[in-house]
């Protein structure tokens, strides 16, 4: 375990006594606001997820043209993880990894249709070991795919599902865009002029309400935002806000699937690609899309401009997480459901007032798996032996340390990404593969998997592939839909 006292004075903060074996990580290197365990006590916890958000944030720059200025003035807060990817690109399974530390090829929930309390009915969830460290449990909007109940102290509306969108929220008439027969890939802008009655307002309506409370003991406070996810029905204004003929399309070439394997080929969504193109709506979804981020940003900064005038800053971790990428072009792909670095880089940010260094970047490959032990440190105990991340906490202390473990994305049983700080590798469940270098190709056009003088690379990243394959947890109707 390491000690609190050299976790902040290696950062220049005020000495403290207590280790993270027998105490939390006292923010700010000075005493909090009392409260159930006292001063310099466990820090309160925002856990924000933000659904379907990639790469297209100022801090990682994956997009010219995206605006997103409450994640980046969080980023100013802390540290941005620039190399960041999700367990799995599909909401169910990365967010039941997240949420429990167990890797989709552990639990064998590789799919949104498998409820994963069927596969791991005695699973602690993160929330769930937090009460055993002292925490309230707090949660609104989307952060379990479905729900879990069991998790929260309180939930709103109900612990199975977030609020949905009122009806001026949607357009007037479906689908909005335009394309015959794509009402569930839909854009456009929403009935109302203004915000209020969207399902995302009314989780940061919630959240900033709880944020306002007295709070009498360390509490986790989980926020879930439903946007950029499909349908992208926003306000008007956060169209205007990118101007169609201002809109920058993502790189592509056309032979870009010509070494890629017959696995990864059937990965890619290429009728969606074809209708899209042909209906000349391209340069629509990529301005919805944006629309769609801007506007969850919006919401994130309502919720932390509300942290900020509450007082609680300087005693709460915030992390800032997406379930996984998006693709909007990229390999003739849209969408997640797709090994590529499109669809599982993700924003991570935590900021932990007087353990961060503020605008601190880490490049090392981590892995939403990380974020159960690393939350569970800076709260005081240690995570169940079940966990399979690591804690992320030395990084937290020194951004340039050595971070020798790449992080391993599952899409369906057998077929996985490796992703170190160099390389991308893909073994797909028939053998064949992909390997790419970033160093020189970031976005992944030549499959250098072929390539006899890259053998040693690629058995060294094969030798971080999943030991077991589990099968298929069973489908059905999730406990919560009953």
């Amino acid at each position: 375990m390491i000690h609190r006292r050299k976790l902040l004075q290696g950062l220049g903060a005020t000495a403290a006594s207590t280790a993270l074996g027998g105490g939390a990580v006292s923010l700010a290197g000075r005493p909090g606001p009392a409260r159930a365990g006292g001063a310099g006590g466990p820090p309160h916890i925002l856990f924000i997820s933000i659904d379907d958000l990639n790469d297209w944030v100022g801090i990682l720059g994956g997009h010219a043209k995206v605006r997103t200025p409450h994640v980046d003035r969080l980023a100013r807060r802390g540290m941005s993880f620039e190399n960041a990817h999700c367990a799995a690109p599909a909401c169910n399974p990365s967010r039941t990894a997240t949420l429990t530390g167990i890797r989709p090829s552990t639990s064998g929930v590789y799919g949104n249709d498998q409820p994963f309390r069927r596969a791991l009915p005695d699973a602690v969830t993160l929330p769930q070991h937090l009460r055993t460290l002292g925490y309230r449990t707090l949660g609104c909007g989307k952060i379990f795919h479905v729900g879990d109940p069991g998790s929260w102290d309180e939930a709103w509306p109900d612990g199975c599902s977030w609020p949905p969108d009122g009806k001026r929220a949607l357009p007037r008439q479906r689908p909005a865009n335009g394309i015959p027969g794509s009402r569930n890939f839909d854009w456009g802008p929403s009935r109302s002029k203004r915000d209020g009655v969207h399902s995302d307002d009314r989780v940061a309506d919630w959240v900033i309400k709880q944020i306002k409370k007295d709070w009498d003991q360390p509490t986790f406070l989980g926020c879930g935002f439903f946007r950029p996810h499909l349908p992208w029905y926003v306000p008007q204004s956060w169209f205007d806000e990118f101007p169609l003929e201002e809109v920058v399309l993502p790189a592509v070439i056309p032979d870009d699937l010509d070494d890629i394997p017959m696995a990864g080929r059937r990965m890619a969504r290429i009728a969606d690609h074809q209708r899209i193109v042909n209906s000349g709506k391209w340069k629509e979804a990529v301005q919805a899309y944006m629309a769609s981020c801007a506007f969850a940003d919006h919401q994130l900064g309502r919720v932390l401009d509300a942290l900020r005038d509450s007082g609680k800053q300087r005693d709460t971790v915030v992390v800032l997480w997406s379930d996984h990428g998006w693709s909007l072009g990229t390999k003739f792909h849209w969408k997640k459901f797709a090994l590529w670095e499109e669809c599982t880089r993700i924003p991570l940010v935590i900021a932990a007032p007087g353990l961060t260094t503020k605008d601190s970047r880490s490049q090392g490959p981590v892995s939403l798996l990380d974020l159960y032990p690393t939350i569970v440190e800076l709260a005081g105990g240690s995570a169940p032996d079940v966990v399979e991340g690591d804690s992320l906490v030395p990084l937290l202390q020194d951004p340039a340390r050595e971070w020798d473990r790449p992080a391993v994305m599952t899409w369906g049983r057998g077929n996985h990404a490796v992703r170190s700080r160099r390389y991308r590798y893909i073994r797909y469940a028939d053998g064949s593969e992909e390997l790419y270098d970033h160093q020189v190709d970031e976005h992944e056009w030549r499959n250098l998997a072929g390539d006899d003088r890259y053998a040693d690379i690629i058995a060294s990243h094969a030798a971080w592939l999943p030991r077991v394959d589990a099968p298929e947890a069973p489908g059905g109707v999730h406990p919560c839909k009953r």
